[in-house]
């Protein structure tokens, strides 16, 4: 039974953690403006249309960060102090793995972009 908890918990969290690190681009804002960016350019967004896609992504920011606090207050509630821990020791590896991933593809790509 906990190691489901811990496995559901995990999914719910990683996306989250994985957008709360995004790398070197900035953090949120960073991010979201570079994709309002490729978005502009991608779909040929009017000047009325930027602002408004930007406040999309500023809400889902938002409720993303609700969503969040509000999963780790219910995971508190429910798994014990150790698993917790445990826990946040599992998210950060998988974040790690996460960012030497993306540092290779960014390594990959870069040479590319030169040529």
């Amino acid at each position: 039974m906990n190691k489901k908890i811990i496995t559901l918990a995990l999914a719910l969290a990683l996306p989250l953690t994985v957008a709360a690190f995004p790398g070197d681009n900035g953090g949120f804002e960073g991010h979201h403006a570079n994709r309002v960016e490729r978005l502009t350019k991608s779909l040929d967004l009017t000047p009325e249309q930027k602002p408004k896609v930007e406040a999309i992504f500023k809400e889902q920011e938002e409720k993303f960060k609700i969503i969040h606090e509000e999963t780790q207050k219910r995971l508190q509630e429910v798994l014990t102090k150790e698993q917790m821990t445990k826990m946040e020791d599992i998210k950060k590896q998988r974040h790690e793995k996460w960012q030497k991933k993306h540092e290779a593809l960014k390594e990959q790509t870069a040479p590319e972009q030169a040529k």
